[in-house]
């Protein structure tokens, strides 16, 4: 079945489009600090307000446990959106209640407004269908039709992504569709050599991507605290790294199949290694085949990537044709341990063909970094999301919107 995109829902004209987006931003202070998701929903936004239609636009934004917490309220999100889309923005200080309905009355054509914090209210994120159901009706009273756009989400079953798409005539954004254009050439006849790159704490986190793109790629090549659980699978000390003792059989099993399918599984060469997990800690530089080789011993911990792995791995993104990356190299967001996610980022606005990073913690890594959207070929707004899809997962927030595998 194909995804029920928007012109599916013809006309919007004068209509109340519930527009679920993925304004899940980073806030200290009350200030957004990457509001890449608020600039990645305006092309949807602008479609829509174009068209006329009178625009409710709905998210979560971090975890408030089902009820309201002015630490996670969306208004400094509507602010923002004001000054993207340079128009007024109202915002509604409840999800269902007498706000929302107060501020979706006084729309008129191409007005835009935003509803407090979904997850202010606990049927949202419920595990029981009914109570879900439930909110789902509430926020339908809302609206007329709804463009689901929140990729970061689709890979739950939550009121506002599955049953408010099975109540409403629902359709997917534009960021919906451009993510699934993107994931489908990273799996459907990518072009070659393919590259993908890991990184990120946990090789757990990463187990079902391992398994199903080892098929499909040329070369892997692992970064990140999971680096350390892949070279004691292979014999050597790690210190006081980060390590995953009950994924080395598994982390075996793939380096295994990788030699059998002709998959390069490219290991880090170096890696810095720190006294402690500080800013300011006394670090080093040490083979990866002996770690504790240093002054810190069996207690030092590595916090990133050397340099001569950082040029390595730069030389293999360089040199192929689609590269996805997801996780960073290291403890990006201390200076002394960003180098290795620096040159990954770097190595990959330069790849003749797609360049593709993966959401999450990497994308909040380019931009701390100083890097800029467009010298990417593609920035994720969907971590969890785009790492299911490309373990071959089903997708709810999808499938309901007329896209199956």
């Amino acid at each position: 079945m194909a995804l029920r995109t928007l012109e599916s829902l013809g006309s919007l004209a004068g209509k109340r489009v519930i527009v679920r987006a993925d304004l899940n931003v980073p806030l200290k202070d009350q200030v957004i600090t990457d509001d890449g998701r608020v600039r990645a929903t305006l092309p949807t936004l602008n479609a829509l307000i174009a068209q006329g239609a009178r625009l409710i636009i709905c998210s979560h934004l971090g975890r408030p446990d089902g009820a309201p917490n002015p630490a996670y309220s969306l208004a400094p999100v509507a602010q923002r959106l004001s000054e993207l889309l340079a128009k007024p923005v109202a915002f509604a200080r409840d999800t269902v209640g007498e706000s929302a309905h107060e501020a979706v009355a006084a729309l008129q054509d191409g007005d835009v407004a935003v509803i407090e914090n979904l997850r202010f209210n606990p049927g949202e994120t419920s595990k029981d269908a009914d109570e879900r159901r439930a909110f789902a009706e509430q926020l339908a009273e809302l609206g007329d039709v709804l463009v689901s756009d929140g990729f970061g989400v689709v890979h739950r079953k939550q009121a506002s992504v599955y049953e408010l798409a099975e109540i409403l005539p629902s359709a997917a954004g534009s960021l919906i569709a451009t993510e699934l254009d993107v994931l489908d050439r990273l799996t459907e006849n990518p072009e070659r050599p393919y590259a993908v790159v890991l990184g990120g704490s946990k090789v757990s986190d990463k187990l079902g991507v391992i398994a199903h793109l080892l098929p499909r790629v040329d070369t892997i090549l692992v970064g990140g605290g999971m680096l350390f659980t892949f070279l004691a699978a292979q014999g050597y000390k790690v210190g006081a790294s980060l390590l995953e003792k009950d994924q080395l059989d598994t982390v075996t099993g793939y380096l295994r199949e990788a030699k059998e399918r002709g998959v390069t599984i490219v290991l880090p060469v170096d890696a810095v290694m720190a006294a402690s997990f500080s800013a300011d800690a006394d670090h080093v530089v040490a083979d990866a085949t002996t770690l504790e080789e240093t002054p810190f011993g069996a207690s030092g911990m590595g916090l990133d990537i050397g340099p001569r792995t950082a040029e390595l791995f730069a030389e293999v993104i360089r040199s192929s044709k689609t590269v996805f990356w997801n996780g960073p190299m290291g403890v990006f967001e201390m200076p002394a341990f960003a180098a290795g996610t620096k040159a990954v980022a770097q190595a990959l606005t330069e790849v003749d063909g797609l360049s593709v990073v993966g959401g999450g913690d990497s994308a909040a890594a380019v931009r701390q970094l100083g890097f800029r959207d467009e010298q990417f070929g593609h920035i994720s707004t969907g971590g969890g999301a785009s790492l299911e899809f490309l373990e071959g997962k089903k997708l709810p927030g999808l499938e309901v919107l007329g896209w199956s595998l």
